[in-house]
Parts: C-alpha cells; structure tokens; sequence
C-alpha cells in the first residue's frame, strides 16, 4: 500500500468530474432545507449514513477483486433515481480516464471494455484503487471523503458560506467517516450480497426533480 497513492485519489484536484456535482446539495439550498454550517452538517452526515455507507461498500468490494459485474448490478439495484444511475455511469466512465491514466493496469481495460458506457463510480473508484497498489478500507474511505466533501464544497459556492466553517464540519465529522469506512470494508469482505444497502429516499426524490431543471450550476 502506499500513502502517497491513496492522497492522489482522494485529492479533490484528481481530474475524476467529481467538482461538477453537489451531491443534492443544490437541490436542498433550493428547498430551502440547507441554509447554514449547521444544516450542512446535518446532511452530510445523512449521506454518509445511507448513500455514503452503501457506496462505500461497493467501492471496498471492487477493491477486494469481487466481480464487477455483480458489484454494478448490486449498485444499479440500490439506486433507484435514474438520474442518479446517469450520473453515477458519467462519474465512472470519468474516474476511468482519470484511473488508467494514473494507474494502468489490465483490470481496468477489461472494466472499462465490459462497460463501454460507465460502470457506477463506486466500482471503477475501487477498481482504481485496487490499480494503485490500495486496499478496501483505502478505497471506502475515498468514498466516504467525496460524499461529505462534495457536498460542502458545493455549500459554499451555493450559500457563500464562510470555507472555514465548512472545513469544521467535516473535521467534526472525521470519526463519523472512520466508523462508515469501517463498516463499508467489513461488509465488503463478506462478499456481494452482505453488501450495505442503506437509502436516502429524499435524495433520491430531488435527484429526479433537480435533473429537469432547465438552469442549474451542478450536474447533480
């Protein structure tokens, strides 16, 4: 394993498309359900229970060599907005470029030949990972970093909320983020169908309306 790796994967600068997406956080600040530090942390610590969990489980999986085609069903079939389907294909067929890039490997050709179309983030981020000389709780926990740092970094350009605030709730949400990752891995080494499969029903609500607005400054 190498530290170094894992920091290249995880860094918000890593060219992976993430920075296009707020994680329903644009969704929220319109509803009017996110509007300071405070509501931030109180949905991001919603998503890293339930979207956060079960997609860093499926990260941690792909890390550990399971079978990407059953992993891809097994994330298809936990999220049911097709929205977010479409934007989890757009994600990993970024990661991919970005991945085989970084780290070739022939484990990501094949990924990417059996999906021509995208594979779910979570798989190809794990896949990527497992090119990279990384394990499953390496993989989990880049999971469970981007479903809280998306969203607060997109808080700040949506409210113009104070970054340093921002930064104080993930920070106060780092043992949070430990115990998910944890979890994610233990799961994953139980193979496909001891996967997590926790949902945030709203989420997936406000994807689908999020998705027809005609202006929007994040893709989802």
């Amino acid at each position: 394993m190498t530290r170094s790796a894992l920091l290249v994967l995880a860094d918000g600068r890593f060219p992976a498309g993430g920075h296009a997406h707020s994680g329903g956080a644009e969704a929220a600040v319109r509803a009017g359900r996110l509007k300071d530090a405070a509501d931030l942390e109180a949905f991001c610590r919603g998503r890293l229970h339930t979207t956060g969990l079960t997609s860093a489980g499926l990260a941690a999986g792909a890390a550990l060599g399971l079978d990407p085609h059953a992993l891809d069903e097994a994330a298809d079939a936990r999220t049911p907005s097709p929205a977010l389907r479409a934007a989890a294909r757009r994600l990993g067929r970024q990661l991919m470029r970005a991945g085989r890039a970084a780290w070739p490997s022939p484990e990501l050709d094949a990924l990417a030949a059996a999906f021509p179309r995208g594979a779910h983030q979570p798989v190809v981020l794990g896949t990527v990972a497992r090119a990279a000389g990384l394990g499953p709780g390496d993989a989990a926990h880049c999971v469970v970093y981007e479903t809280v740092g998306g969203p607060a970094t997109a808080a700040v350009r949506l409210l113009g909320l104070d970054p340093y605030r921002a930064t104080g709730v993930l920070a106060r949400l780092a043992p949070e983020m430990d115990e998910v990752a944890a979890r994610a891995t233990a799961a994953a080494r139980e193979g496909v169908d001891a996967l997590p499969a926790a949902s945030a029903p709203l989420l997936d609500i406000t994807a689908e309306q999020h998705a027809t607005w005609p202006v929007r400054l994040f893709a989802s």
